[in-house]
């Protein structure tokens, strides 16, 4: 099975090319497998770049757990650069992921990838918000995010009962005085913490960026570098025309045996 290695600031996928239905003998040990950072290749999540008529291509996301997830936005701008890398189309792609149709562009080393509309905050108090960008999220304000132990109290968030059961990804945000929000995440299906997360940088930016209506832009920092956020905020409370973007690379190829 040839594969190749992409990451979006630090969060690592395994990709793909299977637009000739090549691997469909992938069961969820055998992605545990490969995306096992000690047995296997070691990624954050597996994906399949297939064929889909009326799209660029299709984008079918594993969580390293073995299980097909919720959407991905990371995993969806490396995708991205995968298919750009291919050949597929130009510099502009429609493709369609669990949660829908997405737009992408491929420009100056970066991807920015439009994500799913919010029709609104589920949860909010001044510390906490609840919402879904794709993927469901937990976000809380904290201080000193550098020394917190993420892993401990990521994990008994996502295993609380209000969220056992379905799981819920959650993210830890500082709040910079330039405006800039530092965020930290601890990803269910990865069940640690991961360098970054898309939809989870983009469910901070939602929640505890500028609440004004209108155009905002907010900057992202994680542990694997930058990002950007930028999104309408409507008088209703819901968001449209959020965009995702930051770098996306090849990291490296190869071939795993099974």
């Amino acid at each position: 099975m040839h594969f190749s290695k992409y990451q979006g600031t630090g969060n690592d996928f395994v990709i793909i090319d299977n637009r000739e239905v090549l691997h469909t003998k992938l069961t969820p040990g055998l992605i545990n497998t490969i995306c096992n950072r000690r047995f296997g290749v070691g990624a954050d999540g597996l994906m399949l770049l297939n064929s889909k008529p009326g799209y660029d291509f299709e984008m079918v996301y594993y969580n390293a757990d073995g299980h097909e997830g919720s959407m991905c936005g990371n995993g969806g701008r490396c995708i991205v650069q995968f298919a750009h890398d291919l050949g597929i189309g130009n510099n502009s792609f429609k493709f369609i992921a669990v949660d829908g149709e997405h737009i992408a562009h491929v420009k100056d080393g970066e991807v920015a990838l439009k994500m799913m509309d919010v029709k609104g905050i589920e949860e909010k108090n001044d510390e906490y918000a609840v919402l879904n960008t794709g993927s469901p999220h937990y976000v809380k304000k904290v201080t000193d995010l550098s020394g917190m132990d993420v892993y401990t109290a990521g994990r008994a968030i996502r295993y609380s009962d209000a969220y056992k059961e379905q799981g819920i990804n959650v993210n830890f945000v500082e709040q910079l005085n330039d405006g800039t929000l530092k965020v930290r995440t601890y990803e269910r299906g990865v069940e640690d913490e991961t360098f970054s997360c898309g939809t989870g940088v983009t469910a901070a930016a939602l929640a505890f960026g500028k609440g004004a209506t209108g155009f905002h832009s907010v900057d992202i920092e994680v542990l694997g570098g930058r990002l950007n956020v930028s999104y309408n905020r409507n008088a209703d409370g819901s968001y449209e025309n959020i965009w995702l973007k930051g770098p996306a690379e090849k990291v490296f190829e190869g071939s795993f045996h099974f």
